[in-house]
């Protein structure tokens, strides 16, 4: 059994789009944790999305472990080119 190119493509755009989604919510954290930082009454709140966003950089390079054990799978020799 082959495995198209174009399916390579589809798993290879799937972990894309799980680390372009992962980089927008670290941002969305700072962000707003930040924000959350101009306000005494909010600042424990700005803390923990600090401590999120921070946790939330592990899962750039599990994302892009995952992808290469993903086509680690696939054996070379059923890639179709």
């Amino acid at each position: 059994m082959t495995i198209p190119l174009r399916r390579l493509v589809v798993i290879r755009r799937r972990y894309e789009v799980l680390s372009m989604l992962n980089d927008f919510a670290i941002g969305s954290w700072f962000l707003v944790g930040s924000v959350f930082f101009l306000y005494p009454s909010l600042m424990d709140a700005g803390v923990w999305l600090f401590i999120v966003g921070s946790a939330q950089f592990l899962l750039r390079p599990i994302i892009r472990l995952a992808h290469r054990l993903h086509l680690q799978r696939i054996p070379a020799s059923n890639w179709e080119f």
